[in-house]
């Protein structure tokens, strides 16, 4: 029975939830290579962390554009998205700054703050794509900026990697604020995560 249902389930997967899963897997693999650098500091695994958030973007655009081709959008295929999503350009890209050594209290909070935006952001889409369709089948805009903008963070953070700039050769250095470290790079998750948040900034979904 359980197996009928399992079988079910794959035969009701389209094309694009597939690419939908290997953005999935992409941000669970660079979760891997973050775990394998702290264990083993080359920063080849790093690279390869960042690359693989960079291929979960290429899935992520791939599967939207598959979707509407094959006119096979669901609201399966839309919760997929969402919970990939947040594994790839949430958790995945703050995993990233902690290894390279955005590792303080204050970066963690901070660290914390961007992905709880970047899942609230993805909550209110969810609720209010509709509405930002105005009738069509497409979102005309986004509010706030998409989560997957957060791949400029990777770059930023794999160019540090590419010239030795991590760990206590962070990029601006390192600031203590009363007994606790900050990492004044780390504020770019910052920024990005209210960015992700704002209501009033719009920006046209291509």
């Amino acid at each position: 029975m359980k197996q009928g249902v399992h079988l079910s389930m794959i035969r009701s997967f389209h094309l694009a939830d597939w690419l939908t899963l290997g953005n999935a897997c992409c941000g669970v693999g660079a979760l891997f290579s973050v775990m394998t650098y702290l264990q083993a500091p080359n920063v080849v695994h790093l690279l390869f962390a960042c690359a693989l958030v960079a291929l979960a973007f290429v899935f992520d655009i791939l599967d939207g554009r598959v979707a509407r081709w094959r006119q096979q959008t669901s609201a399966l295929g839309q919760e997929l998205d969402s919970l990939a999503d947040v594994i790839s350009f949430g958790v995945a890209p703050a995993a990233i700054a902690y290894g390279v050594g955005m590792d303080g209290l204050w970066d963690r909070v901070i660290l914390l703050y961007f992905v709880a935006c970047g899942v609230s952001r993805l909550a209110r889409y969810n609720i209010t794509a509709a509405t930002l369709a105005q009738g069509s089948d497409k979102v005309k805009y986004f509010e706030g900026t998409p989560i997957p903008s957060s791949l400029l963070l990777v770059i930023v953070i794999a160019i540090a990697a590419g010239y030795g700039a991590i760990g206590d050769s962070l990029w601006l250095g390192m600031i203590h604020i009363g007994p606790w470290q900050l990492h004044p790079l780390v504020l770019m998750f910052a920024v990005s995560g209210t960015l992700m948040i704002s209501r009033t900034l719009h920006i046209p979904k291509l």
